[in-house]
């Protein structure tokens, strides 16, 4: 099986070993990663800001890049679902663009959601000790539905404690823009996240976005919290080498 893998901009620019491990992964269970070069920002910041035009140019670059993909995996539920869910009615009053989106949404997958429902992956064979909780991104519950996959992957690794963290669905407060344009607000509910997270007596906070994990790991920093963050991603790699 191929896949195409969609960097995203902050595993790009911030995380690039978020994108190493998903490779790791992928490749562990088979499959072939390729990495169109021609690919961009899938256009959420704009959208969401109101620049609706230039949004379509980031999708119709998009759209160009994993044409002739057969699978695009993103370790970013919030950019998936960008394409998946705005890419079409981005492209509604232009029919041959709307066609292209419609291919390109169908094809796209976050990370843990490609494994468990694609490849049907129920357990890695893996390794890492760690007491950690597990947050619950936007986009990523709310706009595609995907909740348990990330869980069933973090639960089937060997010595690995997961514990419930309370309210695990409420947003961190980063929402992009938001958390520039609304940063009292913000910061107020990574604070409250935290509290939160500080309840479980985890050391570690598993997610499935950067701009969640970037958020909360930066005012984990600067309040002087010694709570560790990581991409599902990176966990399923790291412990796979253990």
């Amino acid at each position: 099986m191929q896949v195409s893998l969609f960097i995203t901009c902050l595993a790009d620019v911030f995380f690039p070993e978020v994108g190493k491990s998903v490779v790791a992964v992928l490749e562990e269970h088979g499959v072939e990663v390729d990495f169109p070069l021609a690919q961009t920002c899938c256009g959420q910041p704009a959208y969401n800001s109101g620049y609706h035009r230039e949004a379509r140019e980031a999708a119709r670059q998009m759209i160009k890049a994993f044409a002739h993909s057969r699978y695009v995996v993103a370790p970013s539920g919030s950019c998936a679902a960008m394409i998946r869910h705005y890419y079409p009615s981005l492209m509604r009053d232009e029919p041959e663009w709307h066609q292209k989106a419609v291919k390109l949404a169908e094809k796209t997958y976050e990370f843990s959601e490609f494994l468990v429902n694609v490849l049907g992956v129920s357990e890695v064979r893996a390794c890492f000790p760690a007491t950690a909780a597990y947050h619950q991104s936007c986009h990523m519950s709310r706009g595609l539905g995907v909740k348990d996959e990330p869980l069933r992957l973090l639960g089937s690794l060997r010595d690995l404690e997961l514990r419930e963290l309370p309210y695990c669905q409420d947003c961190c407060g980063f929402g992009g823009t938001f958390a520039s344009k609304m940063s009292s607000i913000s910061e107020a509910m990574v604070d409250e996240k935290i509290r939160n997270l500080e309840e479980t007596g985890a050391t570690l906070l598993v997610g499935s976005d950067m701009g969640c994990l970037m958020n909360i790991a930066g005012r984990l920093q600067r309040t002087g919290k010694a709570i560790e963050t990581m991409h599902v991603a990176e966990v399923l790699a790291k412990g796979m080498k253990k």
